[in-house]
């Protein structure tokens, strides 16, 4: 065990739930912070002990809205404000983190100004989880813990047991996450070619490869309007596939989201929980990451490696 007195860990409104899990498998006690609301919707974070010398771990998802960003700024600069020895953000899904690059003309990057927001505010470390694109680390000019859902969605699926397991991605983007999958547990891998109207509009999809009698287990880092992800489960399932899952490391659900997935010929939609699920469908389960982020707050404590806790 670490020792309590020498870091600590808060959290911010939107993730508290996660945070609690977080200390209890530290066995330390969550900080206390306070966030006062102003009528015009301004507010001010306010650590209510002394955080002075110490290593602070700030945990918060940066999902819209962007209440929930600015928060985590305030508490980044009210940590260095209060003498924290080390500012460490802890960051399970990082939000803005789809606009890594220039896709047409005069729009921003938005991933990397957050990155430089994040840095001008003065975190000492990052660590965060399954980032869009892995290059995304190259924004910050400060360590990354990148983490991967993949230590608890892959011995979720070794437990389900099935017997023709196929890894599918719904789109080629995905195809190096899901071709890891499928490496991992020595079975095919089969991808969804999609083209798009316009965002979060899905125009035409194909599956390549075979999944007659598979029981498919659809691969992704992210599931937002579900469009994509229960038009391929549905393809899947027309071309001759047994069964079909879907497994994804952040559940924002936004829009009609859950009742596609109702809809649709999936028999289970998996994500962690980097953020919190406010919906109603009972396909969707939720794995806590709770333990692995705990684990690296731990190494990073003791100047430990955290490469033992990839396993791919």
């Amino acid at each position: 065990m670490i020792e309590n007195k020498s870091f600590k860990v808060f959290s911010g409104t939107a993730t508290r739930y996660l945070a609690e899990k977080i200390c209890a498998s530290l066995n330390c006690e969550l900080g206390n912070m306070t966030v006062t609301r102003f009528a015009d919707g301004e507010f001010e974070v306010c650590f209510e002990e002394s955080i002075r010398g110490k290593d602070v771990y700030l945990v918060q998802s940066t999902f819209p809205t962007a209440d929930n960003l600015m928060e985590l700024l305030l508490m980044i600069d009210a940590a260095k404000r209060a003498s924290a020895r080390t500012v460490n953000a802890v960051v399970p899904y990082f939000g803005w983190a789809r606009q890594d690059r220039k896709s047409k003309p005069r729009v921003s990057i938005a991933a990397k100004l957050v990155a430089d927001m994040f840095t001008v505010a003065g975190i000492d470390r990052m660590i965060t989880m399954d980032l869009h694109a892995d290059q995304e680390q190259g924004f910050f000019n400060v360590p990354v813990d990148h983490l991967y859902a993949s230590s608890v969605l892959l011995p979720y699926i070794k437990s389900l047991q099935l017997e023709n397991l196929v890894i599918a991605s719904p789109d080629v983007g995905g195809s190096k996450r899901a071709s890891s999958y499928a490496k991992y547990f020595n079975c095919p891998m089969v991808m969804c070619n999609k083209t798009r109207k316009k965002a979060n509009e899905v125009a035409h999809m194909d599956v390549i490869g075979d999944v007659e009698g598979a029981d498919v287990v659809l691969i992704d880092d992210m599931v937002d309007t579900a469009g994509t992800i229960t038009k391929a489960a549905d393809l899947l399932k027309e071309k001759g596939a047994r069964s079909v899952r879907a497994l994804a490391s952040h559940c924002i659900m936004s829009g009609p989201a859950n009742e596609r997935v109702d809809a649709c010929a999936l028999e289970e939609m998996i994500f962690t929980d980097s953020i919190p699920y406010h919906g109603s469908s009972a396909k969707v389960k939720q794995l806590s990451v709770a333990e692995l982020i705990a684990n690296t707050i731990r190494s990073v404590q003791d100047n430990e490696s955290i490469s033992d806790q990839y396993l791919i």
